[in-house]
């Protein structure tokens, strides 16, 4: 009975480079000094006032309305920008038009913006005083120093990533097989569906995951247009800077490791399913 060698199980194929421990400590090394360390920090603070403590700052109302908006008014803006920066990213690779350079441009500038500058702009424009928050207010809806402010903000330092993200993928795409399928009689609905979609969507997702997690921490764009109201329009990061000048370090810290957390696992789960859309687009 022959015997059959079996390859060492890896999770990648080994490099035909040399270098992969100095490498790999180095990685571990910086990981640990620059990101760890600052983590584990934040994970231990929190109960150096108790854990009774940490529960009350935790189901305070203030706190879980602060997370809620934290959290949910970044995942509908980060829906927003995947819809809208799929449609520039599209528009800026498959056509040629004058000025397609100088709007290419504009899409990093929330970028090079400082936060606090977007935040002054934003909150001028959409005040009830404000160019588009006049047209709004003899209706009745309020923009600025509310929620809808607070997600328009994270649109807008939140957009650039799904477009830099989709951009590049969009560029390597062959157009030819966009034409084989409307070749073979499909129209370009179904060649967007079955052709474009799946090669772009592991992109799409991690251009969602990038703009989502930029717009969880995001502070200093948001406070001017939020009105910080407790309750209604404060956002975590805010509360965080609060408790701080409350001197409530481990309150503020708690409410920072709730924060990793929620947010660690969402991306963890955005992660996955990216690979798992990557694997059967490859197949």
């Amino acid at each position: 009975m022959s015997v059959v060698a079996r390859r060492p199980w890896r999770l990648v194929e080994p490099s035909a480079l040399p270098g992969f421990g100095p490498a790999l400590g180095f990685t571990l090394a910086y990981l640990s000094f620059f990101v760890l360390l600052p983590l584990t920090a934040l994970v231990l603070r929190p109960w150096e006032a108790g854990f009774d403590h940490f529960w009350r700052v935790m189901t305070d109302d203030r706190t879980v309305d602060a997370l809620r908006l934290s959290f949910g008014a970044s995942f509908v803006a980060a829906c927003i920008n995947l819809v809208f920066g799929t449609i520039v990213a599209w528009v800026l690779v498959r056509y040629e038009f004058p000025g397609r350079r100088l709007l290419d441009a504009f899409v990093d500038l929330p970028f090079a913006l400082p936060t606090a500058v977007a935040g002054i702009s934003l909150a001028a424009i959409y005040a009830p005083n404000g160019v588009i928050g006049a047209l709004f207010d003899p209706h009745g809806i309020q923009i600025a120093y509310t929620p809808l402010g607070v997600m328009i903000a994270l649109v807008f330092v939140g957009f650039p990533f799904i477009v830099r993200s989709i951009q590049p993928v969009l560029e390597d795409l062959d157009v030819e097989a966009e034409e084989a399928a409307a070749t073979l009689g499909a129209g370009r609905f179904k060649t967007i569906v079955q052709v474009v979609a799946p090669a772009i969507l592991p992109a799409m997702l991690a251009g969602f995951s990038l703009s989502f997690a930029r717009a969880v921490g995001e502070y200093g764009s948001v406070i001017f247009i939020a009105g910080n109201i407790p309750n209604v329009s404060e956002i975590a990061p805010l509360l965080i800077v609060i408790r701080l000048e409350e001197f409530d370090y481990a309150g503020a810290a708690g409410v920072g490791l709730v924060m990793l957390a929620i947010s660690f696992v969402l991306l963890l789960f955005l992660n996955a399913l990216q690979g798992v859309v990557g694997r059967r687009g490859k197949a």
